[in-house]
């Protein structure tokens, strides 16, 4: 095998959909396993869909999954000569017509073609129009298409690398527009012409791609371009069994990195969306991913996005993060809440890696950081009424916080060290359970029953603050007592 090149040819939405973040992913591994060249090639001949803001959007979402392209982007509207000296050369060779037939006279060949219960297929009747009858019709006004003149006989059959062989009846390919009146290529006729002239050996791409093959075999032939190898990745479902799509939730990359998932989890996930090395092995660095996928092991059946098990695996990424490189994925949401100023000093990025340490196991996703982490850096605390009701509305607990509001603010180091002996003290004297200490203080520190372990949280939330929220809960528990 020569040098492998692939291409990655997204049409311009304005956001990388995760079903075609897939597709690069694979286009990526299978450059990078091959030391081969991987092209990026934007195919925006849909002048009225592929605005900048559109094409930044699909840049963004490979910029953020990491996958770096070696060629490109080429645009496919900067490269209409290359296309219109295809045309040219299929017309002269007798492999292409111009073709004048109106939408409604399509309309009408269509609805007829349904009635005979036969595919709607074009029925040829502008392929043997004389110089004389295209003169008439462009008299006319009429305006025209370039219709690729199809060999419909016999069969045309390609060895998937995914799926194993495929064959068509020629039958079933009608005469093709590949040139619009709008002066712009079809899809089917530009790809061909871009992947014969990027040398392109691999075309990897979805399975809905799957019916266009013979058209563009056909036109590869009729070019004389050699023909690539196809390898058609399955369709991605949502959990309902129907195409993912927007009323599934998140469905573009830039949405899922703004959620708070990590470009390694994204990757790991959308890899095995159709894939798998083995029955056990499911987390893959990138470097595991290129050294051992295969289309081989690419399944022939649909694969569904679970969010959960994405989340699952957000979550584990999360957690196996070094303290300093999460720091810094999470050093702008943190700026922009609040908790760290614009240029932070050592001891806030200190004090911010100590509490990411603490919450870093108890989050799926990054942006849930923000919610964990608040009440280490903000002044005020958002109770959960609920919970206060349940917990600091006890009999005896205002007794209990406003005994350890006392010990603490005589320590002379607060510390974990010092705490602890402060807390058992504390049941002795109140003869109750941990439990019955340690949960009006999480409230009433917190604002909630559930956050990581009570020293390192009172710690990090400072004396000053743990103080002053002891006191904040006391003064509510009394005024709570006078129905206040």
């Amino acid at each position: 095998m020569g040098k492998v090149r692939v291409r990655f040819a997204p049409s311009p939405t304005g956001y990388l959909h995760v079903g075609g973040a897939r597709t690069a992913l694979y286009n990526y591994l299978f450059a990078k396993q091959n030391q081969g060249t991987f092209v990026l090639r934007i195919e925006d001949t849909d002048l009225a869909r592929s605005t900048e803001e559109s094409i930044n959007g699909v840049l963004e979402g490979m910029e953020f999954l990491g996958l770096t392209w070696d060629e490109g982007p080429y645009f496919q509207s900067k490269r209409l000569e290359y296309y219109k000296e295809a045309a040219d050369k299929l017309l002269a060779a007798g492999r292409a017509y111009r073709c004048y037939c109106t939408p409604e006279e399509l309309d009408q060949m269509r609805k007829a073609a349904l009635e005979r219960k036969e595919d709607p297929v074009y029925d040829g009747r502008c392929r043997h129009l004389t110089e004389e009858q295209r003169a008439e019709l462009e008299a006319q006004g009429r305006t025209s298409v370039l219709r690729f003149k199809a060999d419909n006989e016999g069969e045309t059959s390609f060895d998937d690398l995914i799926k194993g062989q495929i064959t068509f009846d020629n039958k079933q390919i009608d005469d093709f527009v590949i040139w619009k009146s709008d002066g712009m290529p079809t899809y089917n006729f530009g790809v061909v012409v871009d992947d014969a002239l990027m040398e392109i050996t691999h075309v990897i791409r979805g399975d809905d791609h799957v019916s266009n093959t013979p058209k563009q075999i056909q036109l590869y032939h009729a070019l004389g371009y050699p023909v690539p190898k196809f390898a058609h990745v399955p369709m991605i479902l949502g959990e309902d069994r129907t195409r993912l799509s927007k009323r599934h939730g998140a469905t573009s990359v830039t949405q899922f990195r703004d959620e708070g998932y990590l470009p390694e989890a994204m990757n790991n996930y959308l890899a095995l969306l159709g894939w798998s090395y083995d029955d056990s092995q499911t987390l893959f660095s990138m470097d595991e991913l290129i050294e051992k996928f295969s289309l081989e092991r690419v399944s022939h059946n649909p694969a569904v996005f679970d969010i959960q098990k994405l989340q699952w695996m957000n979550g584990v990424y999360i957690r196996d993060m070094d303290i300093d490189q999460l720091y810094i994925r999470v050093l702008a949401q943190w700026q922009k809440a609040g908790f760290l100023s614009e240029n932070p000093s050592e001891e806030e990025a200190v004090k911010a890696k100590a509490v990411l340490k603490e919450l870093q196991s108890r989050v799926k996703l990054l942006n849930e950081l923000d919610e964990a982490a608040y009440y280490f850096f903000q002044d005020e605390v958002r109770y959960n009424q609920a919970v206060v009701e349940k917990i600091l509305f006890k009999p005896g607990v205002a007794d209990i916080l406003s005994h350890l509001l006392n010990e603490l603010l005589q320590l002379k180091e607060f510390t974990e060290e010092n705490l602890e002996p402060i807390f058992k003290a504390t049941i002795e004297k109140f003869d109750c359970k941990l439990g019955n200490i340690m949960q009006p203080v999480r409230v009433a520190v917190t604002g909630t029953n559930v956050s990581p372990s009570i020293y390192p949280v009172l710690t990090l939330v400072g004396r000053a603050r743990t103080c002053q929220r002891l006191r904040d809960a006391v003064e509510m528990i009394k005024a709570n007592e006078k129905g206040e």
